[in-house]
């Protein structure tokens, strides 16, 4: 009798914030869209993220995006000792084919894939620009610590951006954005002057 179910492989890997490693999937849980859970309480539409902060206390965030979970746990904690227990807990929910978003939850994924705000008083081309910049240059270097960015807005020069993940509260993260970000951008789209992270 064959077994039909799916292939799990969960591994993690580091990221700039001590605090926050990402748990990889070998497939895709969202498309051009990340979801930031800051507490338990705004997990409600996850089932996965409430299972995981009510199971493990020292969870205190959970972001997911693409194919990874970046869990951010307290400074007490050792990963060490609590990272085989999260990748075993992650892989058999997978397993089990639980969900991991509300029914509700996902229509307003399906959603925020359709959105584009609004032009802010400058060219959408110009904008457009900014997000190819952004989605081809920065987002895979930022995926790969564990966060996401996503374009805010874009006004007099300035571009505003969205910090999720890691990304959210590491030390590193405002050297990133202006040392990083900023100059790419200002290099590549002359007409952006500085980029500031929304939020932060």
């Amino acid at each position: 009798m064959s077994d039909s179910k799916r292939v799990v492989t969960v591994y993690t890997e580091a990221s700039p914030n001590p605090n926050s490693l990402k748990f990889v999937l070998n497939f895709n849980l969202l498309e051009n869209v990340s979801i930031d859970y800051p507490t338990k309480e705004d997990a409600s539409n996850s089932p996965l993220a409430t299972a995981l902060f009510e199971e493990y206390s020292f969870i205190q965030r959970l972001f997911i995006a693409a194919n990874f979970i970046t869990i951010t746990k307290d400074e007490s904690t050792d990963w060490f000792e609590v990272n085989p227990q999260i990748r075993h807990f992650i892989k058999e929910w997978f397993m089990a084919e639980k969900a991991v978003f509300s029914e509700e939850i996902k229509a307003t994924i399906e959603k925020k894939n359709e959105e584009i705000p609004a032009a802010s008083g400058s060219s959408e081309e110009l904008i457009d620009k900014i997000k190819v910049v952004l989605d081809e240059y920065v987002r895979p270097a930022v995926e790969g610590d564990g966060g996401a960015i996503t374009f805010h807005s874009f006004n007099d020069g300035v571009v505003k951006v969205l910090l999720q993940g890691s990304c959210s509260g590491c030390p590193s993260s405002t050297i990133t954005l202006k040392q990083g970000i900023e100059n790419l951008l200002t290099r590549m789209v002359p007409e952006v002057k500085e980029v500031v992270a929304e939020g932060v």
